[in-house]
């Protein structure tokens, strides 16, 4: 009898697995319907770009680059909202509490990196908070300095900097800046002791240095070029992995015996985390399919940038080399935003 008892309790536990095992297969098909359904379906209704600055810089040039011909692919508007303030924390905030359905996406750029190692009280998680959608373009940085300098080499300038430690400065559109944390990492790299010297933007940055008013600065070459060509500034070294065809006779920093030193620029399009995979994948394969078209190339390399694309996952280990790049150099520099 107790052997009864014991077939009869193992056959009704093993019917009632099999009936769980069949709710959590139905909630799978269920769910896999649903995605496939919803990426069949989007989009069916404008889409917000959100630029989290003024217009005219990069992120922006490219969001209404695109904007207009994923518009036309889908049938549906695409419209750039400039959210600007604090640094590009307002529109990435903005993105991260949008409702992760593919209509709100963030086009982001290099302070996206930068703030998330300067401030550690964001009011989003730079990682967990996004999903990665495409890496659209780079740009390299390079190392000036006034075209009246004696110094012509990254070597020159070093041993220029150690016989006057903290009686020369460099430059910045700010604290917290590419510009200000990649020539940080110069110093660290280096061993050189040069004052920052922060601006309200990159203008006054760079006519300060064309001027001789200070002895450095790290500025994207695209923005450098004109002045070097014109003779008003130096570039003494490129912070890449590949000497450029514009300027090849400009070193890479890497050359003067320091180091890979390679500090790029970039924006890149996110979306709210828990946006559905397909949509993800829908807009990454329509976003490297522009990327790809020959108008788009073209029009992007006269913004001075280098088209990339790829997976999502190239996104995401990009995000997280940058922020953990940066991180190191705000704690080793002990830089803080105030």
């Amino acid at each position: 009898m107790k052997e009864c008892f014991s077939k009869v309790s193992i056959a009704l536990v093993g019917r009632r697995m099999l009936e769980r095992v069949g709710m959590v297969t139905q909630g799978l098909l269920l769910c896999l319907v649903t995605t496939s359904i919803q990426s069949q379906e989007y989009p069916s209704r404008p889409i917000r770009m959100v630029v989290p600055s003024t217009s005219g810089i990069t992120s922006d040039t490219l969001a209404r680059l695109l904007g207009p011909r994923l518009s036309k692919k889908w049938g549906v508007a695409v419209v750039v909202d400039n959210k600007a303030g604090a640094g590009g924390i307002i529109g990435a905030e903005a993105v991260a509490n949008a409702e992760p359905d593919g209509y709100t996406l963030l086009v982001a750029n290099t302070s996206f990196g930068t703030l998330a190692a300067i401030n550690p009280k964001l009011p989003y998680d730079p990682i967990k908070s996004f999903a990665s959608v495409s890496l659209l373009s780079t740009s390299v940085m390079t190392l000036v300095v006034p075209e009246k300098m004696s110094a012509s080499t990254v070597r020159e300038f070093v041993e220029m900097v150690k016989k006057q430690p903290g009686q020369l400065n460099y430059s910045s559109p700010g604290v917290g800046t590419t510009q200000h944390l990649a020539m940080e990492l110069i110093k660290q790299r280096t061993g050189i002791n040069l004052l920052h010297v922060p601006y309200k933007g990159s203008a006054g940055a760079l006519s300060d240095l064309i001027a001789g008013h200070v002895q450095a600065s790290v500025v994207a070459m695209q923005t450098a070029a004109p002045y070097v060509e014109s003779k008003r500034i130096k570039m003494i070294a490129i912070l890449g992995t590949q000497k450029s065809t514009q300027f090849s006779n400009v070193p890479l920093m890497s050359a003067a015996g320091y180091g890979d030193m390679v500090v790029e620029t970039w924006s890149a399009v996110m979306a709210p985390a828990g946006t559905p995979a397909a949509i993800i994948a829908k807009l990454n394969l329509e976003i490297d399919a522009q990327l790809l078209m020959p108008e788009v190339r073209e029009a992007m390399t006269k913004q001075g940038v280098v088209p990339v694309g790829g997976r999502p996952e190239r996104l995401d280990q990009w995000l997280r080399s940058e922020i953990s790049l940066w991180s190191e150099v705000v704690a080793r520099g002990k830089i803080s935003a105030n």
